[in-house]
């Protein structure tokens, strides 16, 4: 219970770090909204075009008569943009990351600065920043898929999967997204993705404390937008104190002490 307080309080201050410095809060929108741009084009020509979609995957239905044809090819459409709708909402952070890369690089080094230091990340180049987050995302983009077809199947049993699996899957979603959100902080010390996996479930209270509130959060439309510089504030604040940073520091160079903690730092365990 400690360490999801100790999540929200993370976000919490990454909101207030951005609420602070409205001109990183406004450099941090751009990606954001390119993501939506980019999303809610998808999303209108999945609109426009799902009639026709759903007569090419339906052709054994073109003898059907009225209603039965209408009826089927209805059903359809509202699952295809039913389907659209999640798999925005579940990949819409990812995108904005990458989209935004070097958005977010700057905005999770002035906060570092802010408080303190900024390790320095690794020399490459932009385009080789770009392939190792594409490559690191694909993991944990299936992961989290994983676990969205395993959910969708649980909620059909009867009480449990009205109640407890979307709950569980509320959680289980905040995760992966403290995953993804810690990633530009984790990639500037060159945490490797399973470790960063390793880390986060080692504090899984934490992590679903700090990612579970966004989750519900982005639910609301163009929130997401809004949110992500301070999410990814906050989440920099967390890896502060989650990846110690300094000469010889690494994963496993100190304790990993939450926000709130200090008392009684705790150190990361050393397997899942």
């Amino acid at each position: 219970m400690r360490d999801l307080v100790a999540g929200m309080r993370y976000l919490g201050r990454g909101m207030r770090w951005t609420a602070q410095h409205g001109r990183w809060w406004g450099f941090g929108l751009i990606p954001a909204l390119v993501a939506l741009v980019l999303y809610a084009g998808a999303l209108i020509g999945l609109a426009l075009w799902s009639g026709d979609l759903a007569a090419w995957a339906t052709p054994f239905a073109d003898g059907w008569g009225s209603p039965w044809q209408g009826l089927l090819r209805g059903l359809f459409v509202a699952l295809l943009l039913a389907g659209g709708l999640v798999l925005s909402v579940l990949t819409f952070t990812a995108v904005t990351l990458l989209i935004g890369d070097p958005f977010y690089e700057s905005l999770s080094e002035q906060v570092e600065r802010s408080e303190g230091h900024c390790p320095p990340g690794p020399d490459r180049p932009l385009w080789r920043e770009i392939g190792i987050a594409v490559r690191e995302m694909i993991p944990v983009l299936l992961r989290a898929a994983g676990f969205g077809v395993l959910f969708f199947l649980l909620g059909f049993l009867p009480v449990v999967g009205q109640t407890v699996v979307p709950a569980v899957g509320f959680c289980v979603s905040g995760f992966f997204l403290a995953v993804e959100l810690t990633t530009v902080a984790m990639q500037r010390r060159e945490v490797p993705v399973r470790e960063r996996l390793r880390l986060l479930r080692g504090r899984l209270g934490l992590a679903v404390g700090f990612g579970t509130p966004l989750v519900l959060l982005f639910l609301i439309p163009f929130v997401a937008v809004l949110l992500m510089p301070g999410a990814v504030a906050g989440a920099t604040l967390l890896v502060r104190d989650l990846v110690p940073a300094g000469p010889g520091a690494g994963p496993d160079a100190g304790p990993a002490v939450a926000d709130g903690d200090e008392s009684e730092g705790r150190a990361v365990p050393a397997a899942w």
